[in-house]
């Protein structure tokens, strides 16, 4: 029975797959087909969650709460690790000047960013468009990324000084982290700047992956 209570949990799932082959997961497998999904167990938990929560919704009508969540995934990290050719180390460095894995979105990124500084998963992240960037905002501008793949010299005052703005617009309360792709930036001035606008606006930790 709902009681309009808020809760949180977490479900660990393997990927168990489902036979068709057999009675007793037929019907769950014949269910996944019908959305299209892999025949899992961990799909079709997602799946009931979601109705669970659209019944909520449905019959709740006044319930404001959050009836959303997140899947994660176990994986390698995003950031590449130092592993030089002892014989080659020339071309050892020139295939690290990407520090990030090829392939992985930036929501992967930000998501290890939040493991490492030990933030929770669960977090408020709001997303804004700031000088044609996408920008993210954690934890009320705690934490603020912007992870895309170029930031020239001439887009650095705009960024760095909407990510101020929209910091204050947040009230922040304490120091904001800011994280930034290392290979963004067209070149050290670039990086330079940013870094110097933001501390000038209360933003002392920068780093760039």
């Amino acid at each position: 029975m709902f009681d309009g209570g808020l809760r949180r949990f977490i479900t660990v799932q393997l990927p168990e797959p489902l036979d068709p082959a057999d009675r007793e997961q037929k019907t769950a497998s014949d269910f996944c087909d019908k959305l299209g999904k892999q025949r899992t167990i961990a799909e079709l938990t997602k799946e009931r969650i979601r109705r669970a929560a659209a019944r909520v919704q449905s019959d709740y009508p006044s319930f404001k709460g959050d009836t959303g969540f997140r899947v994660f995934k176990l994986d390698t990290s995003n950031i590449r690790a130092w592993n030089p050719a002892v014989n080659d180390l020339k071309t050892s460095l020139f295939d690290h000047l990407e520090h990030l894995e090829s392939g992985r979105s930036s929501d992967d990124i930000l998501y290890e960013i939040l493991l490492k500084l030990g933030l929770d998963l669960c977090v408020p992240i709001e997303k804004r468009e700031i000088a044609g960037k996408q920008v993210n905002s954690v934890g009320a501008g705690v934490l603020m990324t912007c992870l895309v793949d170029s930031i020239k010299v001439a887009e650095v005052e705009a960024l760095a000084l909407g990510m101020a703005a929209w910091r204050e617009e947040q009230g922040t309360v304490g120091d904001t982290t800011a994280v930034f792709r290392d290979s963004a930036f067209e070149n050290d001035v670039a990086k330079s700047n940013l870094a110097a606008i933001l501390e000038q606006h209360g933003v002392k930790q920068v780093r760039s992956l």
